[in-house]
């Protein structure tokens, strides 16, 4: 009973101890120039048993199911940052990156991990399919508050959170056709249309269920409405998986639709998503760390053939994917260049090199270990220079602005009313405008105006000017009438909303 005790304070202490030593890191990652993840899992190898030797782990299950769970999150995060108006543009782009071109990079790659590695075929091809795609967790945390070209910028994002499920599909699928010689091709094929099929099914129903259950639910506290948003993504991964479809393209899909709608405590759930995703890329990259050992992973054997299967991934192979991949779709050279260079591997290789682990494939130790020097080549040298070399080639917009305070609630308990930040962009009807100027509707007040980074009291004569941030309490029957007024642009002025002016 003692012992038991003193296991559970232990590692309760340890995980405190991992966890602040993760949050420390961050701050030291833009002054080194290196992307958190790769700290991330420094510290889980170093904490492990080759190193400080403070915790022994080698349990490739439960770092499997971590690092699931993490990409849930982390995706459902990432889904609900992306705007709808941004992601169409580009749906055709991604979604050919996702396929076609993880397709080319894994094919590539193999070919290449049977010269280098000595592999047979099929273990060769799982090798590249274990490789191939872009990873949602590296992505979202480099691109995340850069001021990457939106065009660009969202490219990769919709790439990387929507081609996990292939390379989940291609890693599955071989390993299959290791395991069971007989399995048909054909059959696979179907298979993978079908995952993908009801990934975007389950995902668009579950998130119209979601948005129309956080709006109608009146819940005791605004703490509630994050953690069912997030309960919300994890019931949809679980359907979908149970029911043989892509959980993982399903909860991309599920939050893109949350993130685009008018949800109650919007503000709380986007905070609270951000937060709990940090906690798990945190989790999984040094979970993942604690999993490598240093002793086997750095030796000059697998440096050197980490290094060529590295330099042929991001020089050959994924550059020839993004150029096939995206022929005439009206990318510049220099985009390419970028988006070849930011095809940046992160937890899913790692993570789906322990399916093989768990599967007993013969090469499984060799491939878990190359994948992850494969990795952390890519995160330490491509993580650490993508920003620049944006800036380079000129794909940098303007500075993303974000408000440096923030209006902190209190639970409005039953209350129903809410608090609403908007920015004000350049093409605004309501730049030049006073507060007795705007026809807000009855129940609507706005509290606070963040300008330059300063708090202004408003009251009815204060101006709105460009990059104003305001704060506006709003019951939710006038939300919709609210919407609307936020929204108009300078060229898009009604004559039902100037008589409305006209008559205040």
């Amino acid at each position: 009973m003692f012992a038991d005790i003193l296991h559970t304070d232990t590692f309760i202490l340890l995980t405190a101890i991992l966890l602040i030593a993760g949050v420390l890191t961050t701050k030291f990652s833009a002054r080194l120039g290196v992307p958190a993840l790769v700290l991330f899992m420094m510290v889980g190898m170093v904490m492990g048993s080759d190193v400080l030797g403070i915790i022994y782990f080698d349990n490739a299950s439960t770092a499997q199911m971590i690092g699931v769970f993490a990409l849930v999150v982390i995706l459902f995060e990432g889904g609900l940052q992306t705007k709808w108006k941004t992601l169409r543009p580009v749906i055709i782009p991604s979604l050919s990156l996702a396929t076609v071109g993880v397709l080319l990079t894994s094919g590539i790659v193999a070919v290449a991990a049977k010269l280098i590695l000595d592999l047979g075929w099929l273990e060769a091809i799982l090798f590249g399919a274990i490789v191939g795609s872009t990873d949602a967790a590296a992505v979202f945390a480099v691109l995340k508050g850069q001021n990457i070209n939106e065009r660009i910028g969202t490219t990769l994002e919709a790439e990387s959170g929507s081609n996990d499920p292939m390379a989940v599909f291609l890693t599955v699928a071989m390993i299959e056709m290791i395991t069971i010689p007989e399995t048909s091709i054909i059959t696979m094929i179907g298979s993978f249309f079908v995952q993908m099929g009801l990934g975007v099914l389950f995902g668009f129903i579950a998130g119209k269920l979601a948005v129309k259950a956080l709006n109608k639910i009146n819940l005791d506290s605004s703490g509630l409405y994050p953690i069912f948003a997030i309960a919300f993504a994890l019931l949809t991964y679980g359907i979908t998986a149970f029911m043989n479809g892509s959980g993982l393209l399903a909860v991309y899909v599920l939050a893109i639709i949350i993130g685009n709608a008018e949800i109650a405590y919007r503000h709380s759930i986007f905070r609270f998503s951000e937060g709990f995703a940090w906690m798990m890329q945190i989790s999984m990259f040094v979970i993942l760390g604690l999993l490598v050992f240093p002793s086997d992973l750095f030796t000059w054997d697998i440096i050197f053939k980490g290094i060529l299967i590295s330099a042929i991934l991001m020089l050959i192979a994924r550059p020839v994917a993004v150029y096939v991949s995206t022929i005439k779709m009206k990318f510049t050279n220099k985009e390419l260049v970028f988006l070849s260079w930011a095809g940046l591997k992160g937890a899913v290789p790692i993570v789906l090199a322990t399916f093989p682990l768990l599967a007993d494939i013969e090469g499984s130790q060799l491939i878990f270990n190359v994948v992850f020097f494969v990795v952390l080549t890519s995160c330490l040298i491509q993580g650490a220079t993508v920003t620049n070399l944006a800036d380079k080639l000129g794909l940098t917009g303007p500075k993303k602005a974000t408000p440096m305070h923030s209006l902190e609630l209190v639970s409005l308990g039953k209350v129903n009313t809410e608090m609403i930040e908007y920015e004000i962009d350049s093409d605004s009807n309501l730049v030049g405008k006073t507060l007795l100027d705007i026809p807000f509707p009855d129940g609507t007040l706005v509290n606070a105006i963040i300008r330059n980074d300063q708090l202004i009291t408003p009251t009815g004569n204060t101006r709105i000017k460009l990059g104003d941030f305001l704060y506006i309490l709003a019951s939710k029957s006038s939300k919709p009438k609210l919407k609307q007024i936020l929204q108009e642009k300078q060229d898009q002025i009604d004559e039902e909303t100037s008589n409305s002016y006209q008559s205040v």
